[in-house]
């Protein structure tokens, strides 16, 4: 409800997932998922085409815009208004209804009925969907699997620079790949990862947005004609470093160094993570 009153607030206009997070997660570390799965969740209960949106289109590479037509509930007739509510549209501040015109006391409280009729249908579909996003510290948190690890963005450490970023972050992507295709090793995807590229986050609350029990991370140098990838595996609940290595391979062929250290790297956790 939180994110359908946000892109409401800004119909027409484009939303960024970092304006939503910031919005709608205010004080909550989470990802771009939590953005993801709750407008997949507020399409399926509008019956919302995201191919042909009649509320929410997806911008690529941009964010989400409200298309539907957005309006004070106030300013409508009370058959019109009531029947949007009953249908599923929504209307726009709908905590500030501003000063009722004469007359029009029974007017707007058959449009509040409407649209708290509308509220709790919402949040009763989510509920019943699964899909309610959690947006409070002190709600429980689910069990993270013991064998789960995020990977996060590689750091070039080479110059001030950074020409050997895209290998870095080429570095990562493999990673993710291979440790995926560990039979009961739950990874996160990279979409996920990279939001905390460049952030300044403690490793517990990320292990926590993400939902994993171990953390690997790592750095790409270079000097002269070799390079050297450092990679180490963090336990999240306590922050110890229980396993790392350095790489050292000489510079040819980038894609093959990164198969290369990609498939060690690979060995190595299997027998580390329990």
């Amino acid at each position: 409800m939180r994110l359908l009153l946000c892109l409401a607030e800004s119909a027409g206009e484009v939303v960024s997932v970092d304006d939503l997070l910031s919005r709608v997660w205010s004080g909550v570390i989470v990802t771009p998922d939590s953005v993801y799965q709750s407008v997949a969740s507020l399409r399926r209960v509008l019956g919302d085409d995201p191919k042909q949106p009649t509320y929410i289109a997806t911008v690529p590479r941009l964010g989400y815009r409200m298309v539907a037509a957005v309006s004070s509930w106030i300013d409508q007739p009370a058959s019109t208004a009531v029947s949007g509510a009953a249908s599923g549209i929504t209307g726009g501040n709908f905590w500030d209804m501003g000063k009722p015109a004469p007359g029009s006391r029974r007017r707007a409280g058959v449009l509040l009925a409407g649209v708290s009729g509308l509220c709790f249908a919402l949040i009763a579909a989510l509920y019943l969907n699964g899909k309610v996003v959690n947006n409070h510290r002190a709600a429980a948190m689910p069990d993270v699997p013991p064998k789960s690890v995020a990977v996060l963005p590689f750091l070039d450490l080479t110059t001030q620079e950074m020409n050997e970023e895209y290998f870095a972050d080429g570095m990562t992507e493999e990673l993710i790949d291979r440790l995926s295709k560990i039979p009961g090793l739950r990874v996160p995807p990279p979409t996920s990862s990279f939001y905390f590229k460049g952030k300044r986050v403690e490793v517990n609350e990320i292990a926590k947005a993400l939902g994993v029990a171990y953390l690997l991370d790592g750095s790409v140098r270079k000097s002269g004609a070799t390079l050297r990838v450092a990679a180490r595996l963090i336990r999240a609940n306590d922050g110890y470093v229980v396993w790392s290595e350095t790489y050292d391979r000489p510079l040819a062929n980038e894609l093959t160094i990164q198969d290369d250290i990609a498939s060690e790297v690979t060995r190595a956790l299997k027998a580390s993570i329990h």
